[in-house]
């Protein structure tokens, strides 16, 4: 299983911004990365300087949403949807567009999902449970 660090993560996110505003070809991972990075114009500060985002690793500001780990987790929830992984997380996403009519707002709300998955399954030293992560995004989903 591939793990990146924090610099690596940084480093591509970074070079996947470098890439779409030079108009160079990318991978396919790349792309859906940028189509995420578009969404998010109050992170291109950030992206479009390696150095600075390398030297704010350490620095934890919590009034302010960390782009790195959002825009992994909008890659995570897309690609866990291309390969419906865990089964049935596309179904309960698409539901989520459905009810919200945004694929954008139906990520934020599987985002917060899948923190508290992944929150709960290292409070208790088990493997992420999939069923209960799937669970909450089809509650989400079926909300009035």
């Amino acid at each position: 299983m591939f793990s990146p660090s924090q610099v690596d993560v940084r480093r591509f996110f970074c070079s996947v911004y470098a890439k779409a505003q030079a108009g160079q070809a990318m991978e396919a991972i790349e792309t859906i990365a940028s189509l995420w990075i578009d969404e998010h114009p109050e992170y291109h500060a950030e992206l479009a300087d390696l150095d600075g985002a390398l030297a704010s690793m350490e620095t934890v500001d919590a009034a302010r949403t960390n782009p790195f780990l959002h825009l992994s987790m909008h890659l995570s929830i897309s690609e866990q949807c291309s390969i419906d992984q865990p089964r049935g997380i596309r179904q309960a996403v698409e539901l989520l567009i459905h009810r919200l009519d945004s694929l954008h707002q139906a990520h934020h709300h599987a985002m917060d999902c899948l923190g508290k998955m992944l929150w709960d399954s290292q409070q208790a030293g088990r493997p992420p449970d999939g069923e209960s992560y799937i669970a909450c995004v089809q509650r989400h989903a079926t909300r009035d």
